[in-house]
């Protein structure tokens, strides 16, 4: 079931020592050794370079995405469209208080338990099996997700200063479940949801047969293809018309095939929905998702932001969805440890690059006519995820999808105007024109 969360404590969660991190859940307090969470990435300081020279692949961006959306869709994020393929159920899952194993030396054990006394609720996988492979990209993918869902919550709901995250802990049949953390009417965000989902099983056939379509040399064995997934997905929309709305979403792919060998990807991306043009804002999202990516080779933001621009295009309208951000997927070179890395960056970039900017607006004044503005530009987030977002149309024709997980990023309100359009040379006119035209906002 849902228990509810209040009274997050202020700062990040990895300076918490106290009520921040250990009255999120009553399992935490199990962990409570000297609490200090780390941010994302911070057990792997190096930086790499040169990396996104990925495998070329030909296709829309829309059309290349269209699994890894949907099969990150397998777990049941909704933000960037994750729609669940097989079928999911909420049962109560007790994560059993961990044990030490045979070998281990007691520190790794409590560094593991520092890390997980700060998340939202225990990780969807076993600790005792977590410690059995601390090395694994899927044990170090799912701690990274926990802790950016857990550090966005807390950014959240310092900032809205009265907030209740409802904490949602759905388990998977087939193997795996996930974590929905959701904010719905506070005092600075109409809704705001973080979910992340660990899932693991055999590959639907229809989904395997959809990312072959985009390039993917598949095997299967008896018909069956085991694969695991992951990743966080977030989108948060504030009341205040001049705070702007975010969506992002990391995630990561891996399958096995008949002869043993893993084909593996990392995908994900950021981007930035406001109601009206803020120049300012735009190049503090835009410098900041940027230096980031620079931090891995100077080639990956450009490429990543035009793939943003062309992935978040509302075709009947003409217009992208927002002002755009990075977007990227099928990411599986140079090496799986530099694309982690790139990963964590990428994740560490969402509170400095969003918070700001809320800080900065949640206050300021509006008239009816900008608030019906920011309702019929939700309506256009709608039209997208509803109609063009891959991965939530893969999940919403799937039998057995989590249709509350699916919808997550929906916004609370919306409004749709017969022919309505706004007048020249006005602020909405404005945004309207980034929109159908996307600007360089960093150079």
């Amino acid at each position: 079931g849902a228990m509810h969360l209040g009274g997050l404590s202020a700062g990040p969660c990895w300076r918490a020592a106290r009520a921040g991190c250990g009255e999120l859940s009553a399992w935490s307090r199990r962990y409570a050794v000297g609490r200090l969470c780390r941010p994302p990435g911070t057990t792997c300081p190096q930086q790499s370079r040169g990396l996104g020279h990925g495998p070329t692949t030909g296709g829309s961006p829309r059309l290349r995405t269209g699994v890894a959306a949907g099969l990150a869709g397998l777990a049941g994020l909704a933000a960037a469209a994750f729609g669940q393929v097989e079928r999911a159920e909420m049962v109560r899952k007790s994560s059993g208080t961990p044990s030490t194993l045979p070998g281990k030396p007691e520190e790794d054990d409590d560094e593991l338990a520092r890390r997980c006394s700060c998340f939202m609720a225990p990780p969807v996988t076993d600790l005792s099996e977590l410690r059995t492979r601390p090395e694994d990209m899927k044990t170090k993918m799912e701690l990274l997700i926990l802790e950016t869902q857990a550090q966005v919550c807390q950014a959240l709901a310092q900032v809205d200063g009265g907030a209740r995250f409802s904490v949602d802990r759905w388990e998977r049949k087939e193997g795996g479940g996930g974590i929905s953390c959701v904010l719905q009417d506070g005092h600075v965000f109409e809704k705001a949801g973080v979910s992340i989902s660990v899932v693991h099983g055999n590959l639907s056939e229809e989904a395997a047969k959809q990312m072959r379509s985009r390039g993917k040399m598949l095997k299967t064995k008896d018909g069956k293809l085991p694969f695991s997934a992951m990743g966080v997905s977030s989108v948060i929309h504030p009341k205040n018309p001049h705070a702007p709305t975010i969506h992002f979403n990391y995630r990561y792919f891996e399958i096995e095939e008949a002869d043993g060998n893993k084909q593996w990807w990392f995908g994900g991306g950021c981007d930035l929905t406001p109601t009206y043009l803020n120049q300012e804002d735009a190049v503090h999202f835009h410098r900041t998702l940027k230096e980031a990516c620079d931090q891995h080779g100077p080639d990956l933001y450009p490429k990543y932001k035009k793939w943003c621009d062309d992935y978040f295009f509302i075709a009947h309208r003409g217009e992208r969805r927002g002002i755009g951000g990075i977007f990227f997927d099928d990411l599986d070179s140079p090496s799986k440890e530099e694309v982690f890395r790139f990963v964590q960056s990428c994740t560490q970039a969402i509170i400095p690059s969003y918070i700001p900017l809320v800080k900065k607006h949640c206050n300021d004044s509006f008239t009816p006519q900008e608030k019906l503005w920011q309702q019929l530009r939700r309506g256009r987030y709608v039209e997208f995820n509803l109609l063009y977002d891959r991965g939530t149309k893969f999940g919403l024709f799937t039998p057995g999808s989590r249709i509350e997980s699916i919808l997550m990023s929906l916004p609370l309100t919306a409004r749709w105007e017969y022919m309505h359009s706004p007048s020249e040379n006005s602020k909405e006119a404005e945004i309207l024109e980034v929109l159908r035209h996307p600007r360089d906002w960093v150079h």
